[in-house]
């Protein structure tokens, strides 16, 4: 009876131990798994991080993720700095001016890169970006486009000083176009491939496709308490490629239903996209060779610099995980 009692007793203390103990794992799992928010807008660019929601890459690293999407990215840096959102998918240069802007934001790796996606389109009559002298071409200055521009003038006899700039969106500068209000137009998919048609396609982001360069960054003040979401999300970005890339029709609805569009829509969007996996993050991070991602941005800034965006063109915070030295 004595032998049963203390058979029993340590019965009791394992199991209690054990409830201890799960209690202590549960708790640390639920502090692991706090909700992480990303955002982003309306474009196939971003989407895999949807594939990574959908295959459960997220919670093999114990993120909680929250995905939103957010198409006025004049509020990303507001939300940046109240800790709103823990990391977004944007376009670099506009990255760039928010973290010079006070946004504590770090690079974590690249997403895709435009490659037929914007482009430079005129109306009939044009023939060459050289014919836009004394034209009227509309475009969003305070966006990409405008950076576009400005490289594909670079390859040009002209100077900006030659066109006149009608500043608006994206879309609507399209639709200028098409209703004959300006005479070339910077805009994207789907509106480009119809100004084409009615017209000629001067220059695109194929020929262009360091100039609109989509990347994945994540608050630096939630990195300071968490110094492993840099890889991890790198490594959750890099598999969701992968998946793309080996499942593409599959791959492309789960995107579509996370960016509540047809799938054949962001098939669409897909051929003028080149998403960057592993082996192009690797070696676009590499900065000593030519050309890299630094360079690009560093490229970006001082142009955004001259045109009174940003107040400094160091950036090198930006990239806290890359050999700068």
């Amino acid at each position: 009876m004595k032998k049963l009692l203390i058979v029993l007793m340590s019965v009791v203390m394992i199991l209690a131990m054990a409830g201890c103990g799960s209690k202590g794992s549960g708790e640390k799992k639920e502090e692991k798994n706090e909700k992480f928010t990303i955002a982003f807008c309306t474009w196939a660019g971003y989407a895999p991080l949807f594939i990574a929601q959908d295959q459960g890459y997220f919670e093999e690293k114990g993120l909680d993720v929250d995905i939103q999407i957010i198409e006025d990215e004049s509020t990303y840096g507001s939300l940046f700095s109240s800790g709103s959102i823990q990391a977004l998918g944007q376009v670099l240069d506009r990255d760039l001016v928010q973290f010079a802007g006070g946004a504590p934001e770090g690079y974590v790796c690249t997403m895709d890169a435009s490659t037929g996606g914007d482009g430079l389109v005129a109306k009939k009559g044009v023939g060459s970006v050289d014919d836009l002298k004394g034209k009227t071409v509309a475009l969003d200055k305070s966006a990409t486009s405008y950076y576009f521009f400005m490289q594909v003038l670079k390859d040009s006899n002209i100077k900006e000083e030659d066109v006149t700039i009608s500043d608006m969106g994206n879309d609507e500068s399209g639709e200028a176009l098409l209703s004959g209000n300006v005479d070339g137009a910077v805009t994207w998919e789907p509106i480009l491939s119809q100004c084409a048609d009615k017209g000629k396609l001067l220059a695109s982001s194929k020929e262009y496709d360091k100039t609109i360069i989509d990347v994945l960054t994540v608050s630096t003040e939630y990195a300071k308490e968490n110094p492993d979401i840099y890889d991890d999300l790198k490594e959750c970005w890099n598999k969701a490629v992968a998946y793309l890339n080996d499942n593409f029709d599959e791959g492309c609805e789960i995107m579509a239903k996370g960016l509540s569009l047809d799938a054949e829509e962001v098939k669409e969007e897909c051929a003028g996209i080149t998403f960057y996996d592993e082996k192009m993050n690797e070696e676009f991070a590499d900065t000593s060779k030519e050309g890299n991602v630094y360079e690009t941005a560093k490229e970006m800034a001082s142009f955004w610099k001259e045109k009174g965006e940003m107040d400094t063109d160091d950036i090198d915070g930006f990239f806290p995980t890359l050999d700068l030295e």
